[in-house]
């Protein structure tokens, strides 16, 4: 595993020093999983935000509209 060296605020410190106490067994585990966690909720947004922006174009583009109707047609609903 790589090491990096992090400057972290008083009250951050307080919290890896609890690291036990939220099930992780060194502070370095709660770090990874805090960053794995933050890193899936940047991505959760992008995909929400990606949605939004395809949404808005289906909503405006009634080519589209009428390719999608038509592709859905034979299929059980």
């Amino acid at each position: 595993m790589i090491q990096a060296k992090f400057s972290v605020e008083e009250s951050q410190t307080h919290f890896l020093s609890d690291h036990a106490k939220y099930g992780f067994k060194d502070k370095s585990s709660l770090l990874r999983a805090a960053i794995d966690h933050y890193r899936r909720e940047l991505e959760l947004e992008q995909l929400k935000l990606s949605a939004i922006a395809y949404s808005k174009v289906y909503s405006e583009d009634n080519d589209l509209q009428s390719l999608t109707e038509a592709a859905l047609n034979g299929w059980p609903k």
